[in-house]
């Protein structure tokens, strides 16, 4: 191809990119909204980035891939297939395949690539997943006239995405290629600590939700045993007993760290098993914490004393709980919930004073004070709290019978 030649292809392809550019920019748009969809209907909400190439890069590389076809002695050229592409940008690797695999099911797929993932730990290089998508037929109706029916879609972590910005301006854009021992080992140690500081973050989000649904389960238990407890008797419901079952005692190693004992306590917790529980939080309150973490645990272990029906103690570890944290709110309810059980409505209502003080829009302490209330017959009160609770939560059926017996004794 001579000079002359490749500048009028050169104008003569330029001119077809202008008058198809915006037609490249609604379909971009069409696709993007359905990626998005597709991916907020399966609870991921990435950052989705999209762009059109740009005429010179797009010229550029049809130029190498006539080259290559040339060289390779193909008849034909290998079409552009990333005219336009997404970029997905997840926090997790964990995100980058549950986003992959919602795309898989979604879109014909012509090819997947994982870049980088043919690397030894010796080279650098950034990782990457591309999926090369057909896009769908009512997206290109009426559009048959545009140079492509694909998509390219890049799925990376954050920290994937800052390497390859990162290596794209140090390597390829400055054609930059590192001959030195030195300098292409610091380059593939910096790549190695990135790709693990991906897998140690996604472990500990792994670690979180496991911690936060062993956390659900054991205030679900909890207030299980507040409602048999408190509710039941006042209205007159069957009072059935909590079953707890004969588990063996689990054995915990004493280097484990606080995150693995907690853990390990919670579940124990959840399963009913409040001996092993009570013992593991006892053995992490023995070792030098910091007082955030002694007064969380101090309420754990109330919570399971709790659950065993051992009230004084219960109540000596939401006090302790308090003396290391006075706003922790939820203690003060706790202790006021106990109180209330053994009958001393008079300092429970203290309690949820104390709770109320630190957290005004606390449902339960406004609920289960206007109990109290209602059980040393200040009816007023009583009311006056049940209607602010039923402000705060209009749904919650137990306002409504409670203000039932509040109003007959005040009708009385």
């Amino acid at each position: 191809m001579s000079e002359v030649m490749e500048t009028g292809n050169r104008i003569e392809q330029e001119r077809r990119y202008d008058l198809l550019k915006q037609e490249y920019e609604e379909v971009l748009r069409l696709v993007g909204d359905k990626i998005a969809d597709i991916l907020d209907h399966a609870g991921l909400h990435p950052s989705i980035k999209s762009r059109i190439k740009s005429f010179n890069s797009l010229f550029k590389k049809r130029i190498r891939l006539s080259q290559a076809a040339l060289k390779s002695g193909t008849p034909i050229t290998t079409p552009v297939t990333d005219l336009l592409g997404f970029r997905i940008i997840c926090p997790f690797l964990g995100d980058r395949m549950k986003i992959e695999r919602e795309l898989l099911r979604s879109f014909e797929i012509v090819e997947v690539e994982r870049k980088g993932s043919e690397r030894s730990f010796r080279e650098f290089g950034y990782e990457s997943v591309h999926l090369l998508i057909r896009i769908p037929d009512p997206i290109l109706h009426d559009r048959r006239q545009i140079d492509t029916g694909l998509c390219e879609i890049q799925i990376r972590t954050i920290l994937q995405d800052a390497w390859a910005e990162v290596e794209h301006e140090l390597v390829y854009k400055a054609d930059f290629s590192p001959f030195d021992e030195p300098m292409k080992r610091k380059l593939a140690a910096l790549s190695a600590n990135l790709t693990l500081s991906d897998i140690i973050f996604q472990e500990l989000r792994d670690y979180q939700h496991l911690l936060t649904n062993e956390l659900a389960k054991r205030r679900t238990n909890f207030y299980k045993k507040i409602e048999m407890s408190i509710d039941d008797p006042l209205f007159k419901l069957p009072n059935q007993q909590a079953r707890s079952e004969d588990l063996s005692i689990a054995s915990s190693d004493m280097s484990a760290s606080i995150d693995d004992m907690l853990l390990e306590a919670l579940n124990a917790h959840n399963r009913g098993d409040f001996t092993t529980a009570i013992g593991v939080y006892t053995r992490i309150l023995r070792l030098e914490t910091k007082e955030d973490i002694s007064a969380l645990i101090h309420t754990h272990r109330g919570m399971a004393y709790f659950s065993e029906s051992r009230y004084d103690e219960a109540i000596q570890d939401f006090s302790r709980t308090l003396e290391l944290d006075p706003k922790c709110h939820k203690a003060a309810y706790f202790r006021g919930v106990v109180r209330s059980v053994l009958e001393q409505y008079a300092q429970a209502i203290e309690d949820f004073d104390k709770a109320l003080e630190v957290n005004p829009y606390h449902f339960y302490s406004l609920y289960r004070r206007s109990q109290a209330y209602f059980h040393v017959g200040d009816y007023p009160k009583s009311m006056a709290d049940c209607l602010a609770a039923e402000a705060l939560d209009p749904a919650n059926g137990q306002t409504g019978r409670l203000k039932e017996l509040v109003l007959a004794k005040l009708r009385m």
